[in-house]
């Protein structure tokens, strides 16, 4: 089985040029640890518009959480919900979030997978792949 490699290169702000490249046996927290130092050192974020998250709508908002929290893997409602809860401080029903996952599944933004008690989704590869993530993001 060939080693899984990573290599991540941002430019920020200031003009500063970072490159991080990982090589061997990658989990799937380890590359979200690497995306958080990414994000915590300014990165492309860094560059987007910002928008106040009071002119999103609630289907943009997890549609941005789950951008930003799951880029890779599968995750679950509750998983979802608890994002939401944590990144806007505001409580949200699990009902809600399902219905939002469902709608994001029929737009083709995610897939879905097992019976309805134990549904999982994921980001399609070719989205994340084409960079067609939510044309906001949120003010940190």
């Amino acid at each position: 089985m060939p080693q899984k490699r990573v290599r991540l290169d941002v430019n920020d702000d200031d003009g500063n040029r970072i490159a991080i490249s990982l090589e061997g046996n990658l989990s799937r927290e380890k590359i979200l640890q690497l995306l958080d130092l990414i994000d915590l050192l300014g990165g492309p974020q860094a560059n987007n518009a910002k928008v106040e998250e009071s002119n999103l709508s609630k289907l943009e908002k997890i549609q941005n959480v789950l951008w930003r929290k799951f880029p890779i893997g599968w995750f679950t409602s509750p998983e979802a919900m608890v994002a939401y809860e944590d990144a806007f401080d505001e409580p949200i029903g699990l009902s809600t979030v399902s219905t939002y996952l469902s709608r994001l599944t029929g737009k083709g933004i995610l897939m879905k997978s097992g019976s309805a008690a134990r549904r999982r989704y994921k980001l399609i590869k070719e989205v994340v792949k084409e960079g067609r993530r939510p044309r906001y993001d949120l003010v940190p």
